[in-house]
């Protein structure tokens, strides 16, 4: 599978116990969506392997306790540091103004005082605040923060998004 038909679940952070047992983290809201998966798919120096789930036990924050079929201990050290991805079929329907970044890609965006400004040409996901980096029809980058107050909208049959950004934030760009 290619990891552009997958999204990033989290990291196998360290063993657990002396049995082959690792520790997953999850990069999710609610890892409880993700404790009947039956199988993870590993990054590793060939591409994505899928593994299947023995036994998954939530821990929290974001952790759970992993058992791999045929995994030895040892087989299971190797693993550690690994990154983890599932197919995209399997994330969580969002509804309303909540989004996928990947999902948005393409969409157009319209701003209540300048109407459409262009469309999001990627997500630029920084620690501190992710940005849409949105491009006009002139080919000029404008970046919107994502916050609640600034989308209202999001229409997934038309690919829209609407905003309202802040006086004076477009014409920093164009």
């Amino acid at each position: 599978m290619d990891k552009k038909d997958c999204f990033y679940l989290g990291k196998i952070t360290k063993p657990f116990g002396y049995k082959g047992e690792l520790i997953f983290w999850f990069d999710v809201d609610d890892p409880t969506e993700y404790k009947g998966i039956q199988s993870v798919l590993i990054e590793l120096k060939t591409g994505l392997v899928p593994f299947i789930i023995q036994s998954l036990k939530l821990r929290m924050p974001n952790t759970a306790i992993v058992r791999l079929e045929d995994i030895t201990p040892d087989g299971a050290l190797t693993l550690v540091g690994n990154d983890l991805y599932l197919p995209l079929k399997l994330l969580p329907k969002l509804s309303g103004n909540k989004f996928y970044f990947h999902e948005v890609i393409g969409f157009i965006v319209i701003d209540t005082n300048r109407g459409n400004i262009g469309t999001i040409d990627k997500i630029l996901d920084y620690p501190a605040q992710p940005i849409m980096q949105v491009v006009n029809k002139d080919d000029k980058e404008i970046l919107i923060p994502i916050i609640d107050q600034i989308i209202l909208n999001v229409d997934r049959k038309k690919k829209e998004m609407e905003v309202e950004t802040p006086e004076g934030l477009i014409d920093l760009y164009i």
